[in-house]
């Protein structure tokens, strides 16, 4: 009995950890505002449409550390052991590279009918002020931080808690229900509803990667590489004008 996963308590500290994770972030936001006298004060930077470069990254900041607080207590005090091999690298894995560029390409074509105007403005307001060092460090944490520690928390951590826990109620069906659940928390947790079904798309496919490879390597390579993509796309609209 003490080896068994506590499905429940890991998905409450789940929601505790995204939830310390917006006040982490909040906070630091707020302390470099003070710290910086910064014109207007925190009111003046939340109606800001391109906040600047150091408001976005301590916000990834904050929210990655509550995503953190939430691993170590699952793997420590919710009895959640690790994939042998979880971290482990085979040559083979840059067709997953592949399948998030071309994940990234379905969800484009899935969307263009709709004509929306506004469904690149998530990455605009993430890299709108951001230049040379400042868009660099951005960069490297949306393409390489945010799926290392995104997948660690909603494919190794959450999914793997719910389809534990639906086991007990739907074993047959328990890793589908994983898999719709934590893709929809995914997608929900950005807090950008334009955005929502695409990024859920993604989540039950990484989720179906992870639980196939028992590894997190595929899911982060396959994350990484869909947000390069965007980011690629942002780069080539700014050299055009």
């Amino acid at each position: 009995m003490h080896d068994e996963v506590r499905a429940g308590p890991i998905v409450l500290a789940c929601v505790s950890g995204f939830l310390a994770g917006q006040i982490i972030a909040a906070l630091l936001v707020a302390l470099v505002v003070s710290l910086t006298h910064f014109t207007g004060g925190l009111a003046s930077l939340t109606k800001l449409g391109s906040p600047p470069w150091w408001s976005n990254g301590l916000s990834l900041m904050g929210l990655w550390i509550g995503f953190g607080l939430a691993i170590v207590y699952a793997r420590k005090s919710g009895n959640l052991k690790d994939w042998p091999g979880q971290w482990r690298f085979y040559p083979r894995d840059v067709l997953y590279i592949v399948l998030g560029v071309a994940l990234q390409g379905l969800v484009g074509l899935a969307y263009r009918p709709f004509h929306l105007r506004n469904l690149n403005r998530p990455v605009h307001h993430l890299f709108g002020s951001a230049h040379g060092p400042t868009f660099l460090l951005l960069a490297v944490m949306t393409s390489l931080g945010a799926p290392i520690i995104e997948e660690w928390f909603f494919r190794g951590v959450l999914f793997r808690a719910l389809q534990s826990g639906f086991k007990v109620r739907w074993a047959r069906s328990s890793t589908w229900a994983a898999v719709l659940v934590s893709a929809s928390l995914f997608g929900a947790a950005h807090g950008e509803p334009l955005q929502f079904a695409g990024l859920a798309f993604l989540g039950v496919v990484v989720a179906i990667v992870t639980d196939r490879t028992k590894r997190l390597i595929p899911s982060m390579l396959t994350h990484a590489s869909f947000n390069a993509v965007a980011m690629v796309s942002l780069i080539l609209q700014r050299s055009s004008h």
